[in-house]
């Protein structure tokens, strides 16, 4: 996703995999009985000490001490077999978090009444949540023939975890359950889940249309509209998602998933304008203002996504990132003063550097290194724990603009403080590859690589380096050869694959990763070396279709001009 929307993240969640019965916060101490609770034995056929006990857990639980009330009420479960007796412990133990208790009193509380159908189903999603799935399925089997309300999706959504040959026996168990009951909701809907833990999308999409509850109920519109998004046919979860929003308009889960997916499928304004609802519906939800705001940069309603951003400023919620994204729009409307500001007030957490990083670069373009250089001065001494980070920043910004002594001197300070960090060596060896001192850059990355032998970014630069500037290419490409089984998906070390191949004159080679590194970042030096590769195998008109894409990306790329310039005779295509 682009750069505006990767916080996306609220999340949605399937109906059905409830707590049972875990109260949000203890305001009244031990959940009082209902009218469904079990009825226990007559007082008088309880022994003394049974109801010593119990009277003990009821006045423990109204002083707050809930580790006496569920003690006393979990061994006399245990003692009486009272399914009264069990249900008061099991929801004791489920309100305070207790699995094992409640696990145990769920079974006394099932066994002893087995026409209970809250019992049965206590006991079924207890033992699922102990990975007990066989057991499970027997309970629940229970609720079903009763005609009760099942949690075959919460069975089947407490497998996620779980390994191939656990979930291929609980898959057996819904198939057992579906040859006696094939049209049930539940059961299909739940298959369903358990096939898309397993990667058999199209498998549980035929499933689901075999389902009627999947044309109406949110939790199964919701699957399919995923399942079909994983199969790249996002397209087709549009009408879903909108047909499903029609029956349950003030649905948040489906509104979410839409707007999520017009995002996706770039309808930028519509899904503007279903934030927008959204967070009319739930004007206290400000995780939904906060995508709306990330929608509206997105779309480039910078003015807009301001106004939401500053509503979050003035509630106290996601200060920093408001703060962060308010400068990042005042960037965009050509106000620096008023980006400078915003981005002052981000604090220590996870938008911090960025926000540093912003302020560095924005007063490095306009010339103020005094006032740049200062400003992370005085950040270090507030934000000690930030040190390192902010003179990699600082140095880097300078190397960026040029300034390669300032630079040089920014690392040189920070080591002098800090000696031997592997992250400013790794700085300090790229300033010297700028200034061609490959001693500095191999004592440096060797030492790096001494003390982090799988430090993958090191072993490609060193290798890249000796492909390009020595002719010690046997020892390059072992260095990059373990770059590459380190992080093989890296564009950076494809290209060196492909470049120290092509050193070696295996051309043929070096045109499959190259090609594999350009596919995956397109950038200027990239098309520079895959472009070349293309030329000395012939495919002319290739290599110049790259060395544009590679223009498009840097017009100014050293590397590529002077590519172009040694291969073409002109630093341009014409």
């Amino acid at each position: 996703m682009t750069r505006y929307l990767a916080l996306l993240t609220t999340a949605l969640l399937l109906a059905g995999c409830q707590n049972l019965g875990r109260q949000p916060t203890p305001e009244a101490a031990i959940p009082a009985p209902t009218a469904k609770t079990s009825t226990p034995q007559p007082a008088g056929s309880f022994r003394e000490d049974t109801l010593y006990d119990l009277l003990v857990a009821e006045l423990a639980g109204q002083r707050n001490r809930f580790d006496i009330a569920l003690t006393n009420y979990v061994e006399q479960a245990k003692s009486t077999q009272d399914p009264g007796v069990a249900e008061r412990a099991f929801r004791i133990a489920e309100y305070l978090g207790a699995d094992t208790p409640a696990l145990e009193t769920a079974q006394i509380w099932a066994r002893n009444a087995p026409d209970n159908l809250d019992a049965q189903r206590a006991a079924a999603i207890m033992l699922a949540r102990a990975g007990r799935y066989d057991e499970s399925m027997v309970y629940m089997e229970k609720v079903l023939q009763g005609q009760g309300d099942t949690h075959f999706d919460f069975l089947a959504l407490s497998a996620a975890e779980t390994d191939e040959t656990t979930r291929a026996g609980l898959l057996k168990s819904f198939d057992r359950l579906l040859t006696k009951y094939p049209h049930n909701g539940q059961l299909l809907f739940g298959k369903a889940l358990l096939l898309q833990q397993d990667g058999r999308a199209d498998e549980a999409l035929k499933l689901l249309e075999r389902n009627p509850a999947a044309k109406r109920e949110v939790a199964p519109l919701l699957l399919r509209a995923r399942l079909l998004q994983s199969e790249d046919r996002s397209a087709e979860a549009l009408p879903l998602l909108e047909a499903g929003i029609r029956q349950h308009p003030e649905d948040r889960r489906l509104r979410l998933a839409h707007a999520r997916l017009l995002v996706e499928l770039d309808r930028l304004d519509q899904a503007k304008r279903e934030f927008a609802e959204l967070v009319s519906q739930f004007p206290d939800d400000d995780d939904l203002r906060f995508s709306l705001a990330l929608v509206c940069l997105e779309a480039q309603a910078w003015q807009e996504a301001q106004v939401y951003l500053k509503e979050l400023v003035a509630r106290g919620s996601h200060v920093d990132a408001a703060h962060l994204n308010l400068g990042r729009s005042y960037e965009e409307l050509d106000q620096p003063e008023q980006a400078l500001a915003e981005y002052a007030q981000v604090g220590p957490g996870t938008d911090y550097l960025a926000a540093q990083q912003r302020q560095t670069e924005i007063l490095l373009g306009a010339g103020r290194t005094v006032e740049a250089r200062q400003r992370l001065a005085e950040a270090r001494k507030r934000q000690s724990e930030y040190a390192v980070p902010l003179y990699l920043l600082e140095a880097e910004g300078l190397a960026s603009a040029d300034q390669l002594a300032l630079a040089d001197q920014t690392v040189q300070q920070a080591l002098q403080q800090y000696p031997n960090d592997l992250n400013l060596l790794y700085v300090r060896s790229m300033l010297a590859e700028k200034r061609g001192d490959l001693g500095q850059l191999e004592s440096d990355l060797r030492y790096i690589i001494a003390h982090d032998p799988d430090n993958a970014m090191a072993l490609n630069a060193l290798g890249y380096t000796l492909a390009d500037r020595t002719p010690r290419l046997a020892e390059a490409r072992q260095l990059i050869d373990k770059a590459h089984q380190l992080s093989p998906d890296d564009p950076a070390i494809l290209d060196s694959m492909g470049w120290v191949r092509y050193r070696q004159g295996q051309l043929a080679d070096a045109e499959r990763y190259l090609r594999q590194a350009f596919e995956r970042f397109p950038d200027a030096e990239v098309a520079a070396h895959f472009g070349e590769v293309l030329w000395a195998r012939g495919k002319r008109s290739e290599a110049r279709k790259v060395w544009r894409a590679g223009l498009d990306a840097d017009a100014d790329d050293t590397i590529l001009r002077s590519t172009l310039k040694r291969l073409t005779g002109s630093e341009t295509l014409r």
